[in-house]
């Protein structure tokens, strides 16, 4: 399955509940959503991705989860490995 970029949630510094928000209205309209995140904001998309879980529970549940590092150029020219998340949510089958 490909993902649009429409499919995809990037999680950054905004307010969780705004990528919650983001999340639930995505699953309104398409059957699965995959929020993405790297770095210290890893965290929040955990965080994103129960809180949406819980809201539409039955009807969503967490299909894959992905883990992985990047390796970064910092702005001092040193190269960093930076954690990543992908989290995918689908509709259940009812």
């Amino acid at each position: 399955m490909s993902n649009h970029q429409n499919d995809l949630i990037f999680i950054g510094k905004k307010p969780l509940m705004t990528y919650v928000t983001s999340t639930i209205v995505q699953l309104a309209t398409r059957p699965s959503v995959t929020i993405k995140a790297r770095g210290l904001t890893t965290s929040i998309a955990i965080d994103v991705a129960q809180l949406v879980i819980k809201k539409t529970k039955p009807a969503f549940e967490i299909s894959n989860v992905c883990i992985g590092s990047e390796s970064l150029v910092s702005s001092d020219g040193r190269n960093r490995d930076v954690s990543t998340i992908d989290i995918s949510i689908k509709r259940t089958i009812a």
